[in-house]
């Protein structure tokens, strides 16, 4: 049989507190298949039938302090799992005591081993200690954002984050109501109307005679060039933050000519430009008279 493509392999580890769940939640994001503590004997077996499948998945599993001394065995598990054909990497987060401290307080955890928190962090570490020598990278995450670690983690597994932001393109009519999800709503009423030509009412936005109709309103092109300049802008300061989805609404009054134009041209130039992009007419069918 043939064998497909191999994937990414990654053992997340690291101090209590200091965001092995986030990342394994942001690995998630990127299509890893995740695992969080899964016992350590078990390692093994799990790639084995990762491999078995015949789809070499990307993989992330997470592992702490509460392996207790089998975390000893985590070089000869890692060396289990090369023999399989894996390249397994160690991912170790760090942060500072008194960053930790503050997370344990805010989220009124308890340290796993279940003493004074300070003592329980200096054990830790000292256990911790030689695993940390292991790995393949370091992130201490004290002064990081979500936002900020999820950008650290992309360029680790060098993934191209305006390709992993997933935008949706979403027309409708303001007589209708506001999308419930839209993140960016922009308002093009000020385009002349084409519901008031005869020939173009029953069209729709996606109609080359509509869209030659808008286009040649005053300020239309000049708007859509000034609109999706300020969207390429913000995306970069989304993705760093930490957002995966933005959706933009683009409004008309009934949401069948103007807004279903102006959204299906700023798709097709997101797309264009790299990004991942959906795209949906709300209101396109429905049939009703239009108003001012």
């Amino acid at each position: 049989m043939e064998q497909n493509k191999k994937g990414k392999f990654f053992i997340i580890t690291g101090i209590s507190g200091a965001g092995r769940t986030q990342a394994l939640k942001i690995f998630g994001d990127f299509g890893f298949y995740c695992v969080d503590n899964l016992p350590l004997a078990l390692f093994a077996n799990f790639s084995k039938h990762i491999k078995d499948r015949g789809t070499w998945d990307n993989i992330a599993l997470g592992i702490d302090i509460r392996e207790g001394e089998s975390l000893k065995s985590l070089p000869s598990v890692m060396k289990s799992i090369s023999r399989q054909g894996f390249e397994p990497k160690l991912l170790f987060l760090e942060a500072s005591d008194d960053v930790l401290v503050r997370r344990f307080s805010e989220t009124k955890h308890k340290h796993p081993l279940q003493e004074q928190l300070l003592t329980a962090l200096a054990k830790e570490r000292q256990f911790l200690a030689p695993i940390k020598q292991l790995a393949d990278t370091e992130i201490n995450t004290s002064n990081l954002t979500l936002g900020e670690l999820k950008e650290k983690i992309s360029k680790l597994l060098e993934i191209k984050r305006t390709q992993e932001m997933n935008i949706s393109v979403v027309s409708f009519g303001y007589k209708h109501g506001l999308p419930m999800e839209a993140d960016l709503v922009m308002d093009v009423r000020f385009l002349k109307n084409p519901y008031y030509v005869a020939a173009l009412r029953e069209k729709t936005g996606l109609d080359k005679e509509v869209q030659d109709y808008i286009k040649k309103s005053p300020h239309a092109l000049n708007f859509l060039k000034k609109f999706m300049d300020l969207v390429v802008y913000l995306v970069p300061k989304y993705i760093k933050e930490g957002k995966s989805y933005l959706t933009i609404a683009v409004g008309c009054s009934g949401g069948k000519h103007r807004s279903v134009f102006m959204a299906h041209s700023l798709a097709e130039i997101l797309r264009e430009k790299g990004f991942k992009v959906s795209e949906f007419h709300r209101d396109i069918n429905i049939i009703k008279k239009e108003t001012w």
